[in-house]
């Protein structure tokens, strides 16, 4: 109760019109809020004075009609689909369709709530405010209501209660008892007083969060129930997410609701300003930094989606990555978010020339690959529009491949801003990224992103020490091609000739085999099983160590079905045989390399087969590209050399097995792959076979002073496994304290 009334001062404090104890609302079965039953959810009598204030010259029966459009029952649709709906009525308005005074049909928009003067809303807090589903009559401890609409839900616990209790048991409950009550729902906050998360009616209890900033990144962050409400509920922050850091999209057939998370709320704001400030800064809004697998492409999404709806203009935003399959997943986040509603060919450049076509027409969205801006040697790009309206995005904008292209770029688009959005800091060295782009516009590191639960801290171990490399085997030639040949792996052969010595001494047969074994034994042997990586020198090595895996697969399978045969235990150590021999029977494992021409015969010559795995890669459905990111599926362990080590998003991938040389912005990329939020993964590992990690401090000296800001000492992307075996001991000796102790 205590928790209850200070919540409800708090409403009042930041500005909320009213608010009320509804627990007698009913008295002699009449309520004090008009409602006529305790089904209806919308308040209907603040939502019709509402409409009419917001829509002064249309005619009572036109209110009437929006008032019918917003309330009528939406139970044959799925809680999801019911959201949407009632969301795109709140965005855009209910459009009516009437008989004028001419008996003509005629068309409105009834705007349902003022996105630009908060004040001219209706802001209501509910507290104890009963709602009868299908068969329970429920109460809820907190509803916030906009204009009569129940948008903003708040379900507390006492504080000694886990958090994770108001989900489990609550809101799960609510959301089968009394589904009415998240059609219209804009966002959810769960709290004990100590602890707060925010999260939207699809999100999985380990994608609710923290809110720990209120106005600006350099604020201490702290967590605190009056964070979180004074960050989301003031009436201007409450508009603006609601508007403008919400989306939903599809995939695999589900409906998910997307709202933003503080980082991305903060950041993106920031990028707006810079847009708004255009002229000072001359076109160069800044570099956006957010760690890898924090939603750096969500963000994107709210920052186009937000310029298009609020900053006057004919906006166009040109979105550049690298690599055709990144261009192709960046197009289907704004696909999906429905950001993007024209055909993928009409907006992607297929070429050189369907680019420049592309820039001299009218398109709110172009994607392309930063190579199409090439032009023969000696000659000029040619200026395709003097817009000054365009926006540039810029995926990765520091990559090595990013110079070559960046003054073919401006001789394009002479007038156009640039904004670039990077999952790794800007290093020493890229004094020319910053001459395009200007300095930091936001910043979200490493640290900031695992104490936020935005992504799961990484830990390394450097296993079978004897087959690593010492570092003058290894020199700086092999890691400087591989980071260079990133994008063309026919570059592979300029590995083999310039560093033949080394090159021969990673993909000795001997070394692989040992490498082969130890990943089967490592895999089966994890706590958390996930999904796994093997990331390989090149293409060929990456056949090769499949063939590898698969051999020491199959006899550590037999070792088990002997040991089953042979079986003289328990009948619980029985089950756990059957269970390891089904796992292992049924784990399916995939090559993904990208095709290059006459590879059959190339790989021949290595005495390897590559056309069972193309064929998988050109025939399978679902792609192995679904199949891996699906939890359930077997497809387990992909081996990989350059696809799917940037950019490409499994969150149950727990580990990663490099064997590969890498320094700089692709090793912070590949090892990512390991660090997205998946429920009971508490982290993600890299198993080190290269010893690219045996000088981590030097890999990420890199970062240091030159980066401008951004990373601080002990701010690493990855600390050494020994650092997790510490916790362990600790909690284990906290445990054992605590039982002497009872």
């Amino acid at each position: 109760d205590a928790l209850e009334l200070r919540t409800i001062e708090l409403f009042k404090e930041i500005g909320w019109d009213k608010t009320a104890n509804c627990y007698h609302e009913w008295q002699d079965d009449k309520s004090s809020l008009g409602r006529s039953s305790r089904k209806e959810l919308v308040l209907v009598p603040q939502l019709r004075k509402a409409l009419t204030r917001l829509n002064p010259d249309l005619s009572t029966a036109t209110i009437d009609l929006a008032v019918e459009e917003l309330t009528r029952s939406r139970s044959t649709l799925s809680l999801e689909n019911a959201n949407r709906e009632i969301y795109r009525l709140l965005k855009d308005g209910v459009k009516v369709t009437f008989q004028d005074a001419n008996d003509e049909e005629a068309i409105e928009t009834v705007k349902v709530i003022d996105w630009n003067n908060p004040s001219n809303n209706d802001f209501f807090l509910a507290s104890q405010f009963w709602i009868t589903g299908e068969m329970y009559l429920k109460r809820t401890d907190l509803l916030g209501f906009i204009n009569g609409l129940p948008l903003v839900f708040i379900e507390l616990k006492r504080h000694h209660r886990r958090l994770k209790a108001a989900y489990d048991d609550n809101l799960r409950d609510y959301k089968q008892t009394i589904p009415q009550l998240f059609w219209y729902n804009a966002f959810i906050i769960l709290s004990n007083g100590s602890k707060s998360r925010i999260g939207s009616l699809t999100s999985s209890w380990e994608h609710f969060s923290d809110w720990k900033k209120i106005n600006s990144e350099g604020e201490e962050g702290i967590i605190s129930l009056e964070t979180i409400i004074r960050g989301t509920c003031d009436k201007k922050l409450l508009l603006d997410i609601i508007e403008n850091f919400t989306f939903f999209y599809t995939t695999k057939g589900e409906l998910i609701k997307i709202v933003g998370k503080n980082h991305q709320f903060l950041g993106v704001n920031n990028a707006i300003n810079a847009v708004k400030q255009i002229q000072h800064n001359q076109g160069k809004l800044g570099v956006f930094w957010h760690t890898q697998g924090s939603g750096k492409s969500y963000s994107m999404v709210f920052f186009a989606q937000k310029i298009h709806r609020k900053l006057q203009g004919n906006w166009t935003f040109l979105i550049i990555t690298d690599r055709d399959d990144l261009d192709k997943q960046i197009y289907q986040n704004f696909a999906y978010a429905d950001a993007v509603t024209e055909p993928e060919k009409n907006v992607r450049a297929n070429s050189a020339e369907h680019l420049k076509q592309l820039l001299k027409e009218d398109h709110r969205y172009v994607f392309t690959i930063i190579q199409k801006f090439r032009v023969e040697k000696g000659q000029t790009y040619p200026q395709l529009s003097d817009r000054d309206d365009i926006i540039v995005v810029v995926d990765e904008a520091h990559r090595s491949q990013y110079d070559t292209f960046a003054l073919n770029m401006r001789n394009a688009l002479p007038n156009a801003a640039f904004i670039g959005f990077t999952g790794t800091p800007l290093m020493a060295g890229e004094e020319r990224t910053r001459e395009v782009f200007g300095d930091y516009v936001s910043i979200y590191n490493f640290r900031q992103s695992v104490e936020d639960k935005a992504t799961v801290p990484l830990y390394y171990e450097n296993r079978i020490p004897e087959l690593q490399l010492t570092n003058d085997d290894l020199n700086e030639n092999v890691r400087d091609i591989i980071e260079n040949a990133m994008l063309d792996e026919d570059q592979e052969s300029l590995l083999e000739r310039q560093c033949s010595r080394e090159y021969n001494l990673i993909v000795r047969d001997d070394r692989l085999d040992k490498i082969a074994a130890d990943i089967v034994t490592h895999f089966l042997a994890r706590g958390f099983q996930g999904k796994a990586m093997v990331i390989s020198i090149d293409r060929f090595t990456a056949v090769k160590m499949y063939d590898k895996v698969q051999h020491y697969w199959q006899q550590y399978l037999n070792e088990l079905k002997t040991q089953l045969a042979q079986a003289n235990v328990s009948e619980f150590e029985l089950k756990q045989l059957q269970k390891k021999i089904q796992y292992v029977e049924e784990t399916d494992m995939a090559v993904i390399i990208s095709s290059s021409q006459n590879e059959v015969e190339d790989f021949q010559n290595k005495g390897l087969d590559i056309t069972h795995h193309r064929y998988r890669l050109a025939n399978e459905s679902p792609g192995l590209d679904e199949k891996f990111k699906d939890t359930n599926n077997p497809l387990r362990i992909v081996f990989v050399c350059a696809m799917w080590i940037t950019g490409f998003d499994a969150p149950s991938c727990s580990t990663v097995y490099l064997d590969k040389p890498m320094k700089n912005h692709t090793l912070m990329q590949t090892i990512a792959r390991a660090n997205r939020v998946f429920k009971e993964k508490v982290n993600g590992l890299i198993v080190d076979y290269i010893g690219v990690f045996r000088n981590l401090q030097d890999a990420l000296a890199i970062y240091g002073s030159a980066s401008g800001g951004g990373v601080e000492e002990g701010d690493t992307p990855v600390n050494p496994k020994t650092v997790l075996v510490e916790e362990l001991r600790e909690a284990i000796t906290e445990a054992k304290d605590f039982c002497k102790q009872k």
